[in-house]
């Protein structure tokens, strides 16, 4: 009977090796550095069709910030009903 568990567990043992090798080189394969230089080879810049050229602002938008309502907020009407 130990025999035979022998040959089980052995058989077990190359199949998870030969998992391990195979995991290995695939990875291997996938992760491999590819030589993309051939992707910055033009000396001349490309902006698209859709973009404009502008001039910004001299002044902002918006001045001074001020807020829309002053004083504490008003509480929610659970917490009015609570008082």
């Amino acid at each position: 009977m130990t025999n035979r568990n022998g040959k089980y567990q052995f058989l077990a043992a190359i199949i998870g090796a030969g998992a391990v090798v195979t995991i290995g080189a695939l990875s291997a394969t996938v992760t491999a550095p590819t030589d993309h230089t051939d992707l910055a080879k033009s000396t001349t810049m490309s902006i698209g069709a859709t973009s404009t050229e502008t001039t910004p602002p001299t002044a902002p938008a918006v001045a001074v910030a001020k807020p829309v309502m002053k004083g504490p907020a008003p509480l929610p009407s659970v917490e009015e009903a609570a008082k």
